[in-house]
């Protein structure tokens, strides 16, 4: 042991003190793996699930299948019995909540029939499965109640204390196979009998205000609670906690952001914006003036812009980021717009191109780069970037690569920012000389709680009015469980629409059986998912659609053969595509009226928003079957029944978020660094996210250093450490 571990061994304990000097090397190293913990504050932030009590039994016909979990139950009884195929015996318990009926099973451990003993009470854990039709755990680990128990207390003899032994909560906490709830405690306990005094991240003030227990009392009664009132009362002390450390942090990184020094980029008078603004066909909406001169007034600025657009689908976010590109353009600089895909980068300067008129183009001189050019194009492409004569560059993840170099990147846009991770963006950034301004677009509308809790360090603009002229989409749902003869009338429904001159889409979740597409949801229990290989045969013999012109497209295929199909489908020569969701976004074909999304169970509630906005798009209705085997009343099939219910992106962005698991809502790819939320639920908790944000905002603007709550900067620091803090720059 070196000095510096010496001295940190006997130093007092703190939040920031590593387990492994508190509970040992050995139990730190087991929670690290199951956890994902390194400090006491780490563990001491791993709440529990739920309470139980010693007296109170667990629900067995609530039980999961294949989930690890805690239950409180009574031994009924307890029988040992030799192995018929081989030597050894097999000692099986029952217990029971009172109505169901548990199996635990331990192979060649006699012990056991001699320590547990029918009547006992207690904590049992392990994984739970189906043994012909009867749920059973295998090899459990246990703690027992009362008589018979490790550690654990016997029940009082005098019977009002007995009451309150039975009544008291007892910590459940998320546990692993190899770290059982009971254990969590015990070390958890360890921590609260060491750890000093806990500073309290809430100022004084606020938390008389709100009536909230200081810091390490909330902690105490959380994890060792007395009562029920005291775990709710403790909860909603680190639930705001919570919210108001987050929201500081992220006001923190504006304030960096901020005292950042960029390139202030204005166009210049009857120059390329003002240009293109003249010979635009059509009039821009109020929500595209707005959001325009918002990310205007950005840009005008020294400090660089750090700006989300959300928009629905073809609400021309586009044209407003294009327009910040010939701002930039105006003041000699370059504009990088990355994009997920290849057949959207593909598109998006064809798009770009259409947009800018021969003359335009000319000047700016649009370019592509990809991973899938040609080598002498893409040689072509790095010149003209490292030139400064692309005043637009156009790709995908290629644009991060180190061989392409910048001649002034004023500008980085990045759309569908959910598809990139921080890393990803954050590499692209750092190719400007200067910190350039960042335009991030999605058309994935956001509740106003995720804006605040993902988003919270950019400034966020929303269109939500569409062009004119657009028809509308009608969207149905086909249950083929409950009507399986529909599966017909899709397909002659999807002819009619092609004899009126009209296009459409299939979209399928695999591209061959077996092989998923990104961001298809697997079941492994359910029938193989309809695959583009397997639909594109079934269609072409399909005698409803015999003369039509079918096509697929995946991704699996070459980025040339992608792009072909792309344009023959755009120029009218193919009547059908058979695609995965690599259409999901940017494909704009105004002839293609019709979508059929087969499994549309399998896909997100946001994923068939955007799919659906493929069609609809220019002077023709739009048409769009959901066909599910989803049973009804799960939540597949409500996801789906939400989608066909509303046109309502942000709508069905709340829908979304109430029916995802909430652990998906901040994720490595948002915000990066261990920024799971504990006690916070996005979903329910917007009206006290919002106050924690108004409150660290207003401390920020007198205290923009929280010099007057050391504890604050401190835990602020503590939830965002240095990789997390550059993470959240980034997004």
């Amino acid at each position: 042991m070196t000095d510096s571990e010496a001295a940190e061994k006997l130093a007092p304990v703190t939040l920031d003190s590593k387990l492994a000097n508190v509970v040992g090397g050995k139990t730190a190293v087991a929670l690290g793996k199951a956890f994902g913990v390194d400090t006491v504050g780490d563990l001491l932030s791993h709440y529990p699930r739920r309470y139980a009590r010693r007296g109170e039994l667990s629900s067995i016909s609530l039980l999961p299948l294949d989930e690890n979990v805690t239950i409180v139950a009574e031994i009924r009884s307890v029988e040992e019995r030799p192995m018929k195929a081989r030597k050894g015996s097999i000692v099986e318990v029952k217990i029971s909540d009172g109505r169901g009926i548990l199996s635990l099973t331990w192979f060649n451990q006699s012990w056991r029939a001699r320590q547990l003993q029918p009547g006992m009470r207690g904590m049992f854990a392990g994984k739970v499965s189906d043994y012909r039709g009867h749920l059973q755990l295998t090899h459990p680990t246990y703690k027992l109640f009362g008589p018979g128990a490790d550690d654990e207390p016997e029940m009082p003899t005098d019977a009002a204390a007995a009451k309150l032994w039975i009544e008291q909560p007892v910590a459940i906490y998320p546990a692993t196979n190899t770290m059982a709830s009971w254990q969590i405690a015990q070390t958890i306990a360890i921590l609260l009998d060491s750890v000093g005094h806990v500073p309290d991240p809430i100022p004084s003030e606020l938390r008389g205000e709100r009536g909230l227990l200081p810091q390490g009392r909330a902690l105490e009664l959380i994890h060792r609670p007395e009562t029920d009132s005291d775990w709710r009362r403790s909860r909603d002390t680190l639930r705001f906690t919570e919210a108001f450390v987050l929201q500081s942090a992220l006001v923190q990184q504006r304030l960096i952001a901020r005292q950042q020094q960029s390139t202030a980029r204005v166009p210049a008078p009857a120059g390329l914006l003002e240009r293109f603004d003249a010979a635009l066909p059509f009039t821009l909406t109020a929500d595209q003036r707005g959001v325009a001169a918002e990310v205007a007034a950005d840009m005008a600025q020294t400090a660089p812009m750090n700006r989300l657009v959300q928009g629905e689908v073809g609400s021309g976010k586009t044209v407003v980021a294009l327009r910040g590109m010939l701002a930039v353009a105006d003041s000699g600089g370059q504009s990088a717009f990355l994009a997920p895909t290849e057949v959207l980068a593909a598109q998006h300067l064809r798009s770009i191109v259409r947009s800018l008129g021969p003359e335009l183009s000319a000047e700016l001189m649009p370019t592509l780069l990809t991973g899938q050019l040609p080598v002498a194009e893409r040689r072509k492409a790095l010149l003209r970037v490292v030139s400064g004569q692309a005043k637009i560059v156009i790709g995908t993840h290629a644009l991060l690569g180190d061989k392409v170099t910048f001649f002034d990147l004023g500008l980085v846009v990045v759309d569908e920012q959910h598809r990139f991770g921080v890393d990803q963006r954050e590499a692209l950034r750092l190719k400007g000389a200067v910190p350039p301004h960042v335009l991030v677009l999605t058309a994935t509308p956001i509740p106003r709680t995720v804006a605040m809790t993902v988003f919270g360090d950019l400034d966020v603009s929303t269109i939500a009015e569409l062009p004119e002229g657009r028809q509308g989409i009608e969207t149905f749902v086909v249950p083929l469980v409950e009507k399986p003869s529909w599966v017909t009338r899709v397909w002659t429904r999807l002819a009619e629409e092609l004899a009126l001159g009209r296009q459409g889409f299939v979209v399928c979740p695999a591209i061959a059986p077996k092989q998923l597409e990104e961001g298809a949801e697997v079941d492994p229990e359910a029938a193989a998912p309809a695959s583009v290989e397997v639909v594109l045969a079934e269609l072409r013999r399909n005698p409803a659609l015999a003369s039509a012109r079918i096509e697929p497209l995946h991704g699996r295929m070459t980025s040339e053969e992608k792009d072909q199909t792309m344009r023959a489908f755009a120029a009218g020569q193919i009547d059908v595509l058979v695609a995965t969701t690599v259409i999901e976004v940017g494909v704009d074909v105004p002839n293609a009226s019709a979508m059929v999304v087969l499994d549309a169970d399998r896909f997100g509630v946001s994923q068939l928003h955007q799919l659906r906005g493929r069609v609809g798009r220019g002077g023709v209705p739009g048409l769009c079957l959901l066909v599910t085997t989803a049973e009804a009343e799960t939540i597949a099939r409500e996801r789906v029944e939400a989608v066909a219910a509303t046109l309502d992106g942000f709508e069905l962005a709340q829908v979304d978020l109430e029916l995802r698991r909430e652990g998906d809502v901040l994720g490595n790819n948002q915000s990066g660094g261990r920024s799971s939320l504990r006690l916070l639920r996005v979903a329910t908790d917007g009206d006290l996210i919002g106050e924690a944000r108004g409150h660290a905002q207003r401390l920020s603007d007198h205290d923009p250093r929280l010099e007057s709550v050391p504890a604050l900067r401190e835990a602020v620091r503590r939830r965002l450490d240095d990789a997390e803090r550059a993470s959240l720059t980034k997004s």
